[in-house]
Order: C-alpha cells, then structure tokens, then sequence
C-alpha cells in the first residue's frame, strides 16, 4: 500500500492496466482440477470467507454472502462447488508466493531509559504534502518531538524499521497488555528496499539477503546502519486499533482481521477483494488450501502473485521469510461472473 502514495501520472497507469489486460486469460476449470481440493477444510475457509463476505458491494457477491452465513460446516463445501466455478486467470508472469506476518514488540506507552524509539501518528502537515519530509529529516530534526504525536515506543529502532515496512504489528506493554497499531499514512516519498542497496554495495550477495541479515548487519555496523536505513526515504505513520482483540489477526484491506493460513493479500487488478482462492503452492512445503483473498500488498502484482499471512509474532515471521515459492492460484468466482469472462467456457 506505501507504493500507492507515491506520484504517478494517471495516462501512464491507464496504459499499464490496458496493457496488463490485453496480456490476461481466463479459463474455467472444475474442482476436480484443483489438486487437492477433496482433502481440504472447506469449513474452515467458509468460516473466513463470512468475516469478510458482508462488504463485497456487488449483488451477486451479496447474494452468495447471505447463503454462505446460513451453511452449517459439513455443508461448506457443497457450497463452493455449487455456487462458483473455478477460474485461472493468468497474465503471462510465473506465479510466485511470498509469505507475511505481524510483528510483536516490546514496547512501553511511555518513554524510558529501555524504550527510547517512538511511534508516530500522522502530522497533519503531512496529510497535506506530497511528498513531506524524508527518513533522514523527521529523525534528525525533531519536528514530530513533543507534540502528543507518539502512541508507544519500542527498544529497538531497527525493529521499528521492520514494522514501517509491514505496516501493523503488536506492542507487547510490560503489564502483559498488547497495543496493536496499523498503517496511518506515510510521507509520500518512494520507497526503497534496503536489502537491495546492501546488495548494490557488494556486501551481499541476492541469494543471502533477508530480513535478518539486514538487522544483524545493521546493528553490528551502527554508523553505517542508520546510513543504510536513511537510503529509504519512505516514513511510514501509525494509528492505535482498539477494535481487534488479541485472538485476532491484524486489519487487512478489507479493515477486518485477517486469519493466518487462510488469508492471502493479492493483486485486486485481477482478484477480486473478499474472493475465494484455491492454493497449490509448490516447493518445500506444500500448501493445497482454500484461501481467502483479504488484504493488499505493494509488492503483491499480477495474476499469479499472493503473500500468505502466517500470523503474528517472530515464529510467524520466521515462517514467513522463508517462503519464495512457485505453483499456481484459482480464484473462485460466482457463476455468472465466471462465464461472463469465459462466454465459451465449459
């Protein structure tokens, strides 16, 4: 979502999604296509698909809804198989599955001598600037100091790095509560990948850049750390969920909690918000499940492209950094819709 805020002219994207379309096929399938869809817990994903199903605008999609909140769990997948019909929409890029998670940190609603790194809600002279101020200049300068602006603080800045570039996470307060924040805007300027210009460096090789090893580094190299970190000139704001409960995943797109293992972020230029997504990824671990198409992604583009929400916490994110995977997605949709993008479709 970061990358929307930056400036783009609007012929220009007019002509990538006319491109993109003229490039895109869709072919219907059958379930028994669907390597794996007779092992599945349809119920599961049934449960998942209602949480969202209310907000898709379209009366079809409302349609569906209204059965899917009647349906007892033995019924789930007697449900998807007789109202929708699996579509494979591609757009001539190899699928690719990525993983995310919510990060958990320790955190203080005060500032101590532990915890020193805030933050941030949304200035309102920033809301009003495209772009605002850069990285390097809000931590310099101190202009979002003493203002009743900080929500919480953390220890650790390079966490902190870390939970502007996923957008949300938990704060784990030191009474045992959680304070659980998500995206609050962002200071419209580009954002750039810091693992990449640890590669252009020649510290790193592409193969060996991760997560991890951009936090070691960084705070093995202090100095140069915070130089790396300035190379993102992207400052992402915060504003405090107070309508989630701990047992709940974080907000996605759709502003509901998104569910671990059944909740994928995908390109809504070809997948539909809210929309039923049959799985087969490939590779170490293969996944063959009923998803739910929940949130959004700036690195989440094309037909074939979906980041699995894994959960929150550091095992999530293990889990999650780890995954790079190829195979393939089939997006449900309701019948109607289905033929109207196949007419000749069987």
């Amino acid at each position: 979502m970061i990358a929307r805020l930056c400036a783009t002219l609007l012929a220009a994207a007019v002509m990538a999604s006319s491109e993109a379309q003229a490039e895109t096929t869709y072919d219907i399938l059958q379930f028994q296509d669907l390597d794996g869809w007779d092992n599945d817990d349809h119920a599961a994903a049934l449960s998942v698909f209602v949480n969202t199903c209310p907000d898709l605008p379209d009366p079809d999609w409302q349609s569906l809804c209204a059965v899917a909140q009647s349906q007892k769990p033995d019924s789930a997948r007697a449900f998807f198989e007789l109202f929708f019909r699996p579509v494979l929409i591609r757009d001539g890029k190899d699928a690719l599955f990525t993983g995310y998670f919510e990060p958990e940190l320790d955190g203080s609603r005060f500032p101590t001598a532990r915890f020193r790194y805030p933050l941030f809600r949304m200035p309102p002279e920033a809301r009003n600037a495209a772009p605002w101020l850069t990285r390097e200049q809000i931590l310099t300068s101190g202009v979002l100091a003493n203002r009743g602006l900080e929500i919480a603080w953390v220890e650790d800045p390079v966490e902190l790095f870390f939970l502007q570039i996923q957008g949300s996470g938990r704060i784990r307060l030191q009474d045992g509560q959680f304070l659980r924040v998500g995206y609050g805007g962002a200071n419209g300027q580009p954002y750039r990948s810091v693992g990449v210009e640890l590669v252009r460096r020649g510290i790193y090789p592409l193969h060996k850049v991760s997560a991890q090893v951009i936090k070691n580094w960084v705070r093995r190299n202090p100095e140069a750390g915070q130089e790396l970190l300035f190379h993102n000139p992207s400052y992402v704001f915060f504003r405090e969920i107070k309508h989630v409960t701990d047992r709940d995943g974080p907000l996605g797109a759709m502003n509901r909690p998104v569910t671990a293992g059944r909740s994928i972020a995908v390109d809504p230029g070809f997948t539909p918000l809210g929309a039923p997504v049959w799985l087969e990824k490939d590779g170490a671990t293969p996944i063959r499940r009923l998803m739910i198409a929940q949130d959004t992604g700036s690195a989440i583009k094309g037909a074939q492209r979906a980041d699995i929400f894994f959960g929150t916490g550091d095992a999530a994110g293990q889990a999650a950094g780890m995954l790079r995977d190829r195979g393939r997605m089939v997006v449900l949709l309701p019948i109607q819709r289905a033929y109207a993008l196949v007419p000749d479709g069987v």
